[in-house]
């Protein structure tokens, strides 16, 4: 069958469509993106305003059609840590679901970090042993360990690279003394939830999964995505360490012109690599693999072994 999944995010709406049943591979076949920046919508009460709503119902409806056009029996749509926090998430779901029929569900950083270690699980297999997975989004940071398909620990941490670019860098390029307050901010949040997953031992395999942490890699020399979902990827915590105060440096224009950098994702990837630095540093991590599946695959995934049970 044909699946839709819708996912609204910090950053972006984007609207994965895959060819998939119960037991094989899902097959990408269409994806369709806005960028929204939700998270950047937000007013000063922490509410999606009447501009941001009537922005997302719009784009849910542009996904909407898009489905419809590429032929989708069976959309999944939900939301992520911008509506999840928004202090009128209540009344966004309403209006949405009032406007379009799409109830979005909502899922927990909890839910995300669990989702996610499952897509990478499938897409690794069991011969990669224990898995630490780290997730940046533009809101949270998600955190994941486990042996199984289920991980033994799974944390979401207010990290996203574009909540923090809005609220601690405010300058172009940031003014120094923000980036080390960031560091030190960054650090402090990762280094209190170290020992809930130190006390499962060291993983044999260590995965980054987002756009993030797929341009870090890219800037630091990794395969582009022209040469294909299977080559692999890896990103060294010495080249990203030797890259974050040069990007402390630059302008957003200046980190668009990089390899595999967006002009979307430019303005927050300091913070990202921020995140991406103190967490491979305070979880002693030498060498991290990039893995091309992530929440909206652990979604599909879930979806498919709901469907092989029935």
């Amino acid at each position: 069958m044909r699946l839709g999944v819708l996912d609204v995010g910090s950053n972006t709406v984007h609207l994965l469509v895959v060819d998939a049943h119960p037991g094989a591979c899902p097959l990408p076949a269409h994806s369709h993106k806005a960028e929204l920046r939700l998270a950047q919508l937000l007013d000063t009460d922490g509410a999606i305003g009447d501009h941001g709503i009537h922005k997302l119902i719009d784009v849910v409806r542009d996904a909407l059609q898009a489905a419809e056009d590429k032929g989708v029996e069976d959309l999944l749509p939900f939301a992520t840590s911008a509506v999840r926090e928004a202090t009128n998430a209540d009344d966004v779901l309403t209006r949405v679901e009032a406007e379009t029929g799409v109830r979005l569900q909502v899922l927990t950083g909890a839910e995300e970090a669990r989702l996610t270690f499952l897509a990478v699980r499938r897409w690794f297999g069991w011969s990669a042993g224990k898995l630490l997975v780290l997730d940046i989004g533009g809101g949270s940071l998600e955190i994941a360990y486990g042996m199984d398909e289920e991980p033994d620990a799974a944390v979401s941490l207010p990290l996203g690279a574009g909540r923090l670019t809005a609220g601690w860098l405010p300058g172009d390029p940031p003014e120094p003394d923000a980036v080390r307050a960031l560091r030190r901010h960054v650090r402090t949040e990762i280094a209190r939830t170290v020992g809930e997953f130190s006390r499962f031992g060291a993983p044999d395999h260590v995965v980054a999964t987002s756009k993030t942490f797929k341009q870090l890699a890219r800037i630091a020399g990794a395969a582009r995505s022209a040469e294909g979902l299977y080559a692999q990827r890896e990103l060294k915590r010495e080249s990203l360490e030797a890259w974050v105060p040069r990007l402390a440096g630059m302008t957003t224009q200046q980190r668009a012109e990089l390899p595999g950098v967006s002009d979307g994702r430019a303005g927050q990837l300091l913070a990202g690599a921020l995140v991406a630095e103190g967490a491979m540093d305070l979880f002693g991590v030498e060498s991290l693999e990039i893995c091309p599946w992530a929440l909206r695959e652990g979604v599909i995934l879930r979806r498919l072994d709901h469907m092989g049970s029935d």
